[in-house]
């Protein structure tokens, strides 16, 4: 089963009206497509047009709570299967700016339970 975003919103650049209107075409083939807009834009280079498409796939809420089938996490990533519970009695302590620090009464414990 492919991944795929419940909603998504995209922008195209076209010069002309008529391009604007193959784009919109286009994406009009897609069932999911919910709506469409295009907005006419003037610079110190001319006109041009802005598409904007917005896509909603309505997935069943079964599917989205179910479990994945596959979990391959990729290479150096942890699948949720990997996780354990979190080491009790080690006490840390989070600096501004952002290094973790073990008390050193602590120190030997930490060892112990990485190890």
């Amino acid at each position: 089963m492919s991944k795929v975003q419940l909603n998504q919103k995209e922008q195209h650049y076209a010069d002309t009206r008529e391009e604007a209107e193959e784009i919109v075409s286009a994406a009009k083939e897609n069932n999911n497509l919910q709506m469409h807009k295009i907005t006419e834009k003037y610079n110190k280079y001319g006109q041009y047009f802005l598409i904007d498409l917005t896509y909603a796939y309505q997935t069943p809420k079964e599917v989205m709570e179910s479990q994945p089938q596959n979990d391959n996490a990729p290479e150096g990533q942890m699948s949720t299967d990997d996780l354990e519970e979190p080491h009790e009695g080690v006490e840390y302590t989070i600096e501004k700016d952002g290094s973790a620090s073990v008390s050193p009464d602590q120190l030997k414990t930490a060892e112990e339970l990485i190890n």
